[in-house]
């Protein structure tokens, strides 16, 4: 094992210090966001639906 520093050595133990408390717990779990927002995709689907009907229209009239 490598040598280490007491700059090193204080460094390792106030890291341990503050991770002891998690250590062999889960991770919280994080809510994943969609990479597209809401507005985005709401404009999409009206572009879409509204281009639909108007060839639906064109269809029959």
């Amino acid at each position: 094992m490598a040598i280490q520093t007491p700059k090193q050595r204080l460094a390792n133990e106030k890291f341990y210090k503050k991770h002891e408390k998690q250590m062999g717990k889960p991770k919280p779990k994080t809510k994943k966001e969609s990479p597209v927002s809401t507005g985005w995709i709401i404009l999409l689907a009206f572009l879409i639906g509204g281009g639909a009907v108007l060839e639906i229209i064109r269809i029959f009239f």
